[in-house]
C-alpha cells in the first residue's frame, strides 16, 4: 500500500509540531515552509481549512491514507460513544501504532515495516497487518528470532514512555494492550471534533 515517503521535517512544520516524533532539522526551523519563512503574513484560515489541516495531522500521525482514514470515520459513526474519541482510539489501536508505544520501534513506520515483516506476533500468532485492530488484553511480542535484532534493542533502551493502557515485560519481550485508552490519555495534540466536522458535510 502506498505511503507517504517525502520529507517529513517539512509536513511537520507545516503543523507547527514534530509529529513524526524528534526531529533537529524541525527545532532549528519550526516555523511553516515555504520561500518567505517567517516573514509571510498569512491570513487567518476559514473554518474549512483548520478543519483539513487537523485531519491531515492526524493521518501523517498515524500514517494511515485517506480511504482507510474514512473507513475508520465511517466505523466510528456506527459505535457507540463520541464519535471523534472513537476515531482516536480506532487509531491507537493499530497493531502498528501499539508496537510503537511500546518502544518496539524509534517511530510508526519503522513500527509498520517491523509488523510487515513479521516479527512481531499478537497473542502467539505471526501478524503482519500494520492496520490489525488490538483488542483488550491481547498479547504482543516479539518473534523469538527476531529479539536481537538492532532496531528493537536499540529503541527499547532508549524508550522512556510508559502509558497506562499498556504494560510490558522487558525480559520475555512482550507487552499486553490492557485496554483501550481513553481520551485524557492519548497524547497526541489532535482537535478529533474539527475531523467529525468536516466528514459531516
Amino acid at each position: 500500500m502506498a505511503r507517504y515517503t517525502g520529507p517529513k521535517t517539512k509536513i511537520a512544520r507545516k503543523f507547527g509540531e514534530a509529529i513524526f516524533g524528534d526531529d533537529k532539522s524541525f527545532e532549528k526551523r519550526n516555523y511553516p515552509p515555504g520561500q518567505h519563512g517567517n516573514n509571510r503574513r498569512r491570513g487567518k484560515k476559514s473554518e474549512y481549512a483548520v478543519q483539513l489541516m487537523e485531519k491531515q495531522k492526524a493521518k501523517y500521525t498515524y500514517g494511515i491514507l485517506e480511504k482507510q482514514f474514512r473507513n475508520m470515520f465511517e466505523k466510528a459513526t456506527r459505535a457507540t460513544g463520541i464519535t471523534g474519541e472513537v476515531l482516536l482510539q480506532l487509531c491507537e489501536s493499530r497493531l502498528d501504532n501499539v508496537v510503537f508505544r511500546l518502544g518496539l520501534a524509534p517511530t510508526r513506520s519503522a513500527a509498520r515495516q517491523l509488523v510487515s515483516h513479521k516479527h512481531i506476533t499478537v497473542n502467539g500468532e505471526i501478524v503482519n497487518i500494520p492496520s490489525y485492530q488490538l483488542k483488550a488484553n491481547d498479547v504482543i511480542s516479539v518473534r523469538e528470532k527476531s529479539k536481537s535484532l538492532n532496531v528493537i534493542v536499540e529503541s527499547l533502551s532508549n524508550n522512556k514512555s510508559v502509558y497506562e493502557w499498556m504494560s510490558w515485560n522487558s525480559e520475555k519481550k512482550e507487552g499486553t494492550y490492557v485496554n483501550i485508552p481513553e481520551r485524557s490519555q492519548i497524547p497526541e495534540k489532535i482537535n478529533e471534533q474539527f475531523i467529525v466536522e468536516l466528514y459531516s458535510k
